[in-house]
């Protein structure tokens, strides 16, 4: 299958794991990068503090890329704001699932300098069966102020980093012995994401990072039986 975008998700800088250096971590997105000739996202391990001093490396060492970094959250807004107006990156702004702090945030980032057309939603969504019904409803609310209302700070795409929260629930990894009424074990993480691909696409979500070859394909299929009926 061809991918629209690649996620680097640079999870092994983490204080709480491997806390692997930011060199290392710029290296290992450069060498994606160079590789590749779809648009590139940067996806740091969520550590405010660690998240700053790589991403603002990654940003640099990609200058010219125009890639997609983030999660940019309250905390380190300000340092990864205006290195992607430095480097004229995409700032992903990230909020725990709330519709207002989603627009703090994106109000913060303008305030800032950073262009409306360099931002967007991360509004941090689970899987299915982990609070997607939630995750549905303020992405909805979002939409409908953003097209009814004219809300123009809840007017920018949505990406959800959806895969691997799938993928890390324990009905996706449970065998066949463990829990026998989930089903087959090899269908039933590819269902469980497929299907929560689908619900955020109905939701809004305008980006989805996958996991699964055969969960994007379903994916996939689906979209294009919607945009030809």
């Amino acid at each position: 299958y061809k991918p629209d975008m690649i996620a680097v998700q640079i999870v092994s800088t983490d204080t709480n794991t491997l806390d692997r250096g930011a060199e290392e971590a710029v290296k290992t997105v450069m060498e994606v990068a160079d590789a590749v000739d779809v648009p590139l996202i940067g996806w740091g391990c969520a550590d405010e503090d660690k998240d700053a001093e790589v991403l603002r490396l990654v940003a640099e060492a990609c200058e010219g890329k125009r890639i997609a970094l983030g999660p940019i959250q309250e905390k380190n807004y300000r340092q990864l704001g205006a290195t992607c107006i430095a480097y004229k990156h995409i700032a992903i702004a990230s909020t725990p699932i709330d519709i207002n702090l989603a627009k703090q945030l994106n109000i913060l980032l303008g305030d800032l300098g950073v262009p409306d057309e360099q931002i967007l939603i991360d509004p941090t969504v689970g899987g299915l069966g982990y609070g997607i019904e939630y995750a549905y409803s303020v992405m909805e609310r979002m939409k409908i102020a953003a097209l009814s209302q004219q809300d123009e700070k809840l007017a920018f795409p949505i990406i959800c980093n959806m895969g691997k929260e799938v993928w890390k629930v324990k009905e996706a990894k449970l065998s066949q012995d463990e829990a026998p009424t989930l089903g087959d074990l090899k269908k039933r993480g590819v269902l469980m994401e497929a299907i929560t691909a689908k619900m955020l696409l109905l939701a809004g979500a305008d980006i989805l990072i996958m996991r699964h070859p055969k969960a994007i394909e379903l994916t996939v299929e689906t979209i294009e039986e919607l945009m030809t009926s």
